[in-house]
Parts: structure tokens; C-alpha cells; sequence
């Protein structure tokens, strides 16, 4: 069962085809890393799975509902985050977090960020305003923010960016744990290779708003002949050939 069918979808705006007639599926249950250079097209691929952005052409499925005709079924069943969307900086964490959990109908809320902030050491941070955050701070808060209602599908844009080694270690085996626990897919857009080896089924490699290369990041790397994934993307970024 697919999480996510993509479907010749492309994206333009005015003369710029930011994506251009990408198909890929994403099975229930797994981790894929969305990867390539700036501008390469997945913020947009990220935005058209959300609901954000309405394709130019082709269709996208999310959890099996149509994202064009129906995404307000499937809306409430997922999350997104990234360490570049600020939340309102005159809120405080807590009044973020209860605004958002509101939007999302979050049963039993004042507990549920209870829990998030104990699991994500946010606690002497829930009064802090969120502009009077470090960027690590607001990071996790967006974590927190994407977990609010334990998502069946999680979007993560960077989601150790800002983190230091130990935080960006605990995250990620934090998700990992989340996949575990409740069988949520997990597409995570990423610059840390190692990141990407050590969580992820699948990974998708964009170039130009194209999907140049696909596979396992073992699969990918003994495709390329390379030692790591970092090495095969950049082989792929700089169009080398293969050894």
C-alpha cells in the first residue's frame, strides 16, 4: 500500500518549470529522503504533496485521497515542518502550540504539549516568546508543532538543521522511534547525507525539477560504486560519470 502516489506531475510558474512530469510512490510505513541542490524542485514537490500548490498537470494521492479534489479529508491526518517557517515570534511557545493544536481539533491538548514538550526539552521554553528563540530552540518547537496530532503522514523540511550533533543524533532516532510506534510514513528533504543513509527506505534524487535516480541508499550507492550517498549526489549534482 502507497502512502503517497505522484502521478506526471509537473509545476510551473510563468516560463520556469519548477518541477517537470515527476512519478514516484512512497509506501505506507516507510522513510524516503527527497534530495537534490537548491532550486532543484523540492520545496515545490513538498508543497504539491501538503495541498500548498495545485500541480500544473498530473495528480497526486495522499493516504488515497486526490490532494486536488479532496485534500480537506487527508489534511487533518498530516504535518509539516521546517526550521525555515517561523511561528508567530509574539507568541509564546505554549500559545503557538495551542493555537496550532486547536486548528488541528487535538483531543486532550493541554497534555499532549505536556508530552511533547517533556519529550523535545521543551519545557523552560513553553512562556519564551518564540521570536526570543535560538535557532536550535526553534527547530524542536517545530517538531513539537508537527507532532501536535500524531500525523499518519510527516513532512520534514531539514529537520536537524540548526541542531547540534547530540540534539541531531536524539532527533533522529526520535523518529525512527515514531515510525516504529505508530507505523507513520515519514519524506524528509535533507542536506545531511549520513542523515539519509542511516534513516531512509528510499530516496528520491531531483535535479532541474526532474527525478534523475532512485533507490535504497545502499542501492544507490552500489549503483555508483561509490563509499557513501554523499559521493553519489555529488557525482549526480556535478553530472560525473559512473566509475
Amino acid at each position: 500500500m502507497n502512502a503517497i502516489e505522484v502521478r506526471s506531475v509537473s509545476k510551473v510558474f510563468g516560463t520556469n518549470r519548477a518541477v517537470d512530469d515527476i512519478s514516484f510512490d512512497v509506501a505506507a510505513g516507510s522513510i524516503t529522503a527527497l534530495l537534490g541542490g537548491n532550486g532543484a524542485g523540492k520545496t515545490t514537490t513538498l508543497s504539491m504533496i501538503l495541498g500548498l500548490l495545485v500541480p500544473s498537470a498530473g495528480a497526486i494521492a495522499v493516504l488515497g485521497e486526490d490532494m486536488v479534489r479532496d485534500r480537506y479529508r487527508v489534511l487533518p491526518r498530516l504535518n509539516f515542518s521546517s526550521p525555515y517557517v517561523d511561528l508567530p515570534h509574539r507568541l509564546t511557545v505554549r500559545q503557538n502550540l495551542t493555537v496550532y493544536g486547536r486548528l488541528y481539533g487535538v483531543a486532550g491538548l493541554k497534555a499532549r504539549i505536556a508530552e511533547l514538550a517533556g519529550e523535545l526539552a521543551l519545557e523552560d521554553l513553553l512562556d519564551r516568546a518564540s521570536g526570543r528563540l535560538s535557532a536550535g530552540q526553534k527547530t524542536r518547537v517545530a517538531l513539537a508543532k508537527a507532532l501536535l496530532n500524531t500525523p499518519e503522514l510527516l513532512l520534514l523540511d531539514e529537520p536537524t538543521a540548526s541542531l547540534d550533533p547530540d540534539t541531531a543524533d536524539w532527533v533522529r532516532g526520535y523518529f525512527e522511534a515514531y515510525r516504529r510506534r505508530t507505523g507513520a510514513t515519514i519524506v524528509l528533504a535533507s542536506h545531511n547525507m549520513a542523515e539519509v543513509e542511516r534513516m531512509c527506505d528510499q530516496v528520491l534524487i531531483m535535479k532541474q525539477g526532474r527525478i534523475v535516480d532512485q533507490g535504497s541508499p545502499a542501492a544507490l550507492i552500489g549503483r555508483f560504486g561509490r563509499a557513501n550517498l554523499e559521493d553519489v549526489f555529488l557525482d549526480i549534482a556535478r553530472d560525473r560519470q559512473r566509475p
